[in-house]
């Protein structure tokens, strides 16, 4: 099995995180430009040309989402990503969502601005990603309380999101210490393995975060 991605990328760690939980093994196909092989092989499967994608066999599994369903679908361990029972997995699914929309995508305005030249920065719509983290910051702080995982007290598909979602997005945007429990959700996830794992993993890529990587985490 080969996963095309960049290990500093945020997907790519949401579906690494899936991976490092149930010791799957795996061949990463680092995408980037000192291998201009694993390039070719990436668009030849992919003509999107978006990281991840799963190799297994011969089917190509696209979208980080999917991809981890895939894995708990075909190669499951004891963290079961998504709850056999529908209705639970309704709740999973729909944090995912919320983490991937409402905190990973105004995440990535900032950051995607941040590369711009100054003539050509967004200000307006980088005032909406902000607001928008803001008002995703309350509601998640509301939605914790008493929980230790996105979704009650198991890891699920949920917290394979928001690892790198809360954990960027807090560089770009900080979360405010009046979210007191957002900010202890995402402590638990720099302390979980599999999250601990991916973030070790793309520390030495740090200098390429446009807005400048704190110096912590």
């Amino acid at each position: 099995m080969k996963l095309y991605a960049h290990p500093f990328s945020s997907y790519c760690q949401k579906v690494l995180i899936a991976l490092y939980e149930n010791k799957i093994q795996f061949e990463l196909r680092m995408l980037g430009p000192d291998d201009p092989e694993a390039a070719v092989e990436h668009e030849t499967l992919w003509p999107l040309r978006r990281m991840p994608l799963l190799l297994d066999g011969g089917r190509t599994v696209a979208e980080a989402s999917i991809i981890v369903e895939y894995l708990d679908l075909h190669h499951p361990g004891p963290v079961r990503m998504v709850p056999e029972d529908r209705r639970a997995a309704l709740d999973v699914r729909m944090m995912d969502r919320i983490f991937d929309n409402y905190i990973m995508t105004p995440m990535q305005k900032l950051v995607a601005d941040g590369i711009r030249a100054a003539e050509d920065r967004d200000r307006q719509g980088v005032g909406e990603a902000r607001q928008l983290l803001d008002t995703a910051y309350r509601w998640l702080d509301s939605a914790m309380a008493g929980r230790a995982w996105a979704v009650g007290d198991a890891f699920s598909l949920a917290d394979c999101a928001a690892g790198p979602a809360l954990f960027y997005a807090d560089w770009a945007h900080p979360i405010s210490e009046v979210f007191t429990n957002v900010r202890a959700y995402r402590q638990r996830l720099l302390a979980r393995p599999s999250f601990a794992r991916a973030i070790d993993e793309a520390r030495p890529y740090r200098p390429l975060f446009p807005l400048g990587a704190p110096d912590r985490d």
